[in-house]
């Protein structure tokens, strides 16, 4: 079938064309790239959305309190983020796919068992699980576009070492709009149907990029020496874990590739997805837009909270040892609370049970490294402190979240340096900010403009109210 046909066919069902990923998958988009089958998929996705809007564009999502404006718009419906949805209970599904379902379906690399991040960006874009060999091809266009400018390299080996790696990490990411597919298509009066197509050019070679800035900056800071070369014939994760210097551990490797794709995507209404979304619809060009969301995740109440549970551990075993007893244990949590602080990695503004990111987490431990003795404490405050949480009435959601984990099990393999994790949390998050800059200009997203109120304003309008 031509392309053309298919086009024609596509724009014939009233269905959502992910509704019929499956179908496609398995037939004519075996051998395509993954631009040419977002091609394909884009007409019947405007109709999709044409057709939503028509019915219910004029429903309501029901009442906006006051709290919520007050609140930080918890729970307020305001934003469109195709590739993942939150549920309280159940966790994140990618494109309707849970985590243990994605390990099941995505392909790996040979010999791993872990799903590779290049299927997880194929699957946040088009909602279809791609072919190995899709990913093979994925993975090589990635590796021919992972260099960064000399003038970018300059830039971060002129950084003290003393500069935080996440203000680094955003430095040459915003740098990198100097070759902005996009921004010049821009200057040169593209059509806005065509915008997505040089958005995700940049998009490609932002991600591509992210590797080799990330171990640059690994390096320069703590000393690890010159970069390697990129090898082509390699996946993304091994390629990155080898820029960082552990590329000779298979294990590492493979967490990188599990970390990467639990840590890509969590809905939208998160700062860093909203922070690229929101500069994104600026028609910022994805550059400029993924260096919002790495500003956003620095901070200490989003990205920061891994390196947070971590001190918090060290500090508890420095105080009452290792092997402690579960009431020690419980002492230092309840002298915690006591003192007035949270415990680090446990609730969720969404989530109301365990994350399944930190489930996720805690299986590839039991696997790889059963006997470490930071992931036992891990494990035996997992098992402590949800019950402590209940009783003492401190949170809705008593369970642990993935940011409960991640530095445990970096530290095992030898990577200690804890300003570095939200580097990696980076690297991950552009995956789905990306799929979603890349829908958002091809569904012809408007510039976000929400109507903000004084509390001047809200009493007056609710004056002599009841």
């Amino acid at each position: 079938m031509s392309a053309i046909a298919l086009r024609s066919l596509l724009r014939q069902t009233p269905r959502s064309a992910f509704a019929r990923s499956a179908r496609f998958a398995s037939t004519a988009a075996k051998q395509q790239t993954l631009k040419e089958r977002l091609a394909e998929l884009i007409p019947a996705e405007l109709e999709n959305v044409k057709a939503t809007r028509a019915e219910h564009g004029k429903k309501s999502f029901g009442p906006v309190l006051v709290d919520q404006l007050y609140g930080g718009m918890r729970g307020l419906p305001a934003l469109i983020w195709d590739g993942s949805v939150l549920d309280a209970d159940e966790g994140i599904r990618f494109r309707g796919k849970t985590i243990p379902e994605c390990q099941e379906l995505l392909p790996k690399a040979p010999g791993g068992s872990e799903p590779l991040p290049e299927a997880l960006f194929w699957l946040l874009v088009t909602g279809e699980v791609p072919t190995q060999e899709q990913v093979t091809t994925l993975s090589k266009d990635w590796a021919a576009r992972a260099a960064i400018p000399e003038f970018v390299e300059e830039l971060l080996d002129r950084c003290p070492p003393t500069l935080h790696p996440m203000s680094q990490f955003s430095l040459a990411v915003t740098a990198l709009n100097h070759d902005s597919t996009f921004a010049k298509a821009y200057q040169q009066g593209i059509s806005k149907r065509e915008y997505w197509g040089p958005v995700f050019e940049d998009c490609m070679d932002l991600i591509a990029k992210l590797p080799s800035i990330a171990g640059r900056i690994y390096r320069n800071v703590y000393g690890q020496g010159k970069l390697p070369a990129i090898d082509s014939n390699k996946d993304y994760s091994w390629n990155l874990a080898t820029l960082l210097g552990f590329g000779d551990n298979a294990a590492f490797v493979e967490l990188m590739r599990l970390y990467i794709t639990i840590h890509s995507d969590h809905e939208g209404g998160n700062v860093s997805a909203h922070a690229g979304k929101l500069v994104g619809s600026a028609l910022s060009d994805p550059f400029l837009a993924f260096s919002a969301s790495l500003n956003g995740l620095a901070g200490p109440l989003h990205g920061l909270a891994n390196q947070e549970v971590l001190l918090w551990l060290r500090k508890m075993q420095s105080k009452i040892g290792e092997n402690a007893t579960d009431e020690a244990v419980r002492e230092y949590v309840w002298s915690t609370l006591k003192g007035g602080q949270v415990v680090p990695g446990y609730g969720h503004a969404v989530l109301r049970k365990t994350d399944p990111r930190y489930t996720a987490q805690r299986e590839f431990a039991l696997k790889h490294l059963p006997d470490d003795p930071m992931f036992k404490l891990v494990a035996q405050v997992y098992n402590i402190v949800p019950n402590i949480l209940l009783e003492a009435g401190k949170a809705k959601n008593p369970w642990p979240n993935v940011d409960a984990h991640s530095g445990a099990l970096l530290t095992h393999y030898g990577m200690d340096q804890m300003n570095f994790y939200t580097v990696l949390f980076g690297v991950s998050r552009a995956f789905g900010v990306a799929a979603q800059l890349i829908w958002d200009r091809a569904l012809g997203a408007p510039l976000e403009r929400p109507k903000s109120y004084s509390t001047a304003a809200i009493k007056k309008m609710f004056e002599g109210k009841n």
